[in-house]
């Protein structure tokens, strides 16, 4: 039995997630569908599911229609009760496959920024002993627009309305990257959009006065999903 992470890009690795599930027990199967690996005809063998980030939109289907197959098995996951996690990417493909919207934002939502969490959010156990504002990471340009049918919106910041959501009781999406390490940031920062949108140079800035913060609100975040979505005696 494994967790499957589903991987769309080389330097969107699970970072702190990954490394706090298998301090937790468990192992996981990384999936490159962007490479042309395949998925698992069923999730018999499957504790929980991970989809990441990458460049990609869900609008572009029809370019990568390996997209079309996982928002499939995240909806079947979902279905089963099991613990899934959308980040970024992941989220929007999540939203989609669970019949919310997805659209693109006027502007990207770019480098750190304070997530706020909602009402909801306060009270959501995979918050507890979360600040109700800290500085994310953002790098996209497309947002969930309409959650699916019994979605909670569970953070948001001033450019994207929802940040966070929850679908059930182990179903979680997060537009912001909490899983990143300081070299994935400054990697993910070479993006030729920093450029256009004259960043060049602000993310090393931003993460001397926010990373430190960001880092210790990920690490809690990654500790509360593995042992609330994933916890290793329900194997």
């Amino acid at each position: 039995m494994s967790i499957l992470v589903l991987q769309h890009a080389d330097y969107d690795v699970p970072g702190a997630l990954g490394d706090m599930l298998r301090d937790h027990g468990h192992r996981m199967r990384v999936l490159r569908l962007d490479h042309g690996q395949a998925l698992p005809p069923d999730l018999d063998d499957v504790d929980g599911v991970v989809s990441l980030g990458g460049p990609m939109n869900v609008d572009q289907v029809d370019e990568f229609p390996w997209m079309k197959l996982e928002m499939d098995l995240l909806q079947a996951a979902h279905a089963a009760g099991m613990g899934v996690v959308g980040v970024c990417l992941g989220a929007q493909l999540l939203a989609a496959a669970l019949g919310g919207e997805v659209k693109a934002m006027d502007a990207p939502e770019l480098g750190f920024a304070p997530v706020k969490q909602t009402f909801m959010g306060t009270m959501d156990p995979l918050y507890a002993g979360i600040p109700w504002e800290t500085p994310q990471f953002h790098l996209h340009g497309q947002q969930v627009t309409q959650l699916p049918p019994e979605g909670v919106p569970l953070a948001g910041s001033r450019q994207c309305k929802v940040q966070a959501f929850r679908v059930g009781l182990t179903t979680y999406g997060f537009q912001y990257h909490f899983e990143w390490d300081r070299a994935q940031i400054r990697t993910a920062a070479k993006d030729p959009i920093f450029a256009r949108e004259g960043m060049n140079g602000e993310i090393d800035r931003q993460c001397d006065e926010h990373y430190d913060t960001y880092r210790r609100v990920g690490l809690r975040l990654a500790e509360r999903i593995a042992m609330l979505l994933f916890p290793i005696d329900k194997r």
